[in-house]
């Protein structure tokens, strides 16, 4: 017997679907910002193995010499950013939603038994609520690393005014790095974010689209026509 269930609700399908084009902003001016003193190399010894990022990189995507445009976007859309952030974590923790969300003490011990089923090395799936050990770890990680992109990125464009800011995170160049860093966490965070979705599969997709979702359930309950009947809107039974 197949039913509906309600999985995510509408502020959270919210702020989650309005941080991917904010991000993806960000990211795209960050690079116009970046690019105007790209410091950054992985050098050893005095041997460059890798320069971010390589002039091929702004040639392919087309990324212009345009400084002032880049720091106007990034710093607009950095409040829209925050809020969306300031508004997911009162939803949370008012909601209750911490609870699914926030890492329990056998969850990095059962992230890695899902890494090994999704790597079909483990045919048998680790026990699993509304999201698994591996996602709570990494929906947790992404709201911090929300906050120190917010706590850098105010360092680095005020660090007079936010000298303190400045000092805790080692410095400007210190903190340079750091937001910088937590772009490139970012971009790989997409990758195995859209990676899962697809192995999850359409249903995992559609429920984060409609907040209702498709699930296989026994019917042992011994529950009569009418009151499957009488079901709520939030468990709807499909023959």
């Amino acid at each position: 017997m197949k039913v509906i269930k309600e999985k995510h609700s509408l502020a959270m399908r919210w702020t989650h679907w309005v941080n991917f084009p904010i991000l993806t902003v960000m990211i795209w001016s960050g690079m116009l910002i970046y690019w105007a003193n790209d410091a950054y190399s992985v050098t050893i010894f005095g041997y460059t193995f890798y320069h971010f990022f390589p002039d091929s990189v702004f040639t392919f995507f087309h990324i212009p010499y345009r400084l002032a445009e880049g720091m106007a976007f990034h710093f607009l859309f950095m409040w829209f950013f925050t809020l969306n952030g300031i508004f997911y974590v009162l939803y949370t923790l008012f909601s209750g939603e911490w609870r699914n969300l926030v890492p329990q003490k056998k969850s990095f011990k059962e992230a890695w038994l899902v890494l090994l089923h999704d790597l079909h090395i483990r045919n048998t799936a680790p026990p699993q609520d509304k999201y698994n050990a591996a996602q709570r770890i990494a929906y947790t990680a992404i709201i911090i690393m929300g906050l120190g992109s917010v706590l850098t990125g105010l360092a680095v464009y005020k660090p007079v005014q936010f000298y303190w800011l400045c000092w805790f995170f080692g410095g400007y160049n210190l903190a340079r790095i750091l937001h910088f860093s937590l772009t490139l966490g970012y971009l790989f965070f997409f990758v195995i974010h859209i990676v899962q979705v697809i192995i999850a599969g359409w249903n995992n997709f559609r429920s984060v689209i409609s907040g209702f979702e498709v699930v296989n359930e026994e019917n042992t309950s011994g529950l009569t026509d009418e009151n499957q009947n009488s079901s709520g809107p939030e468990h709807l039974i499909i023959e």
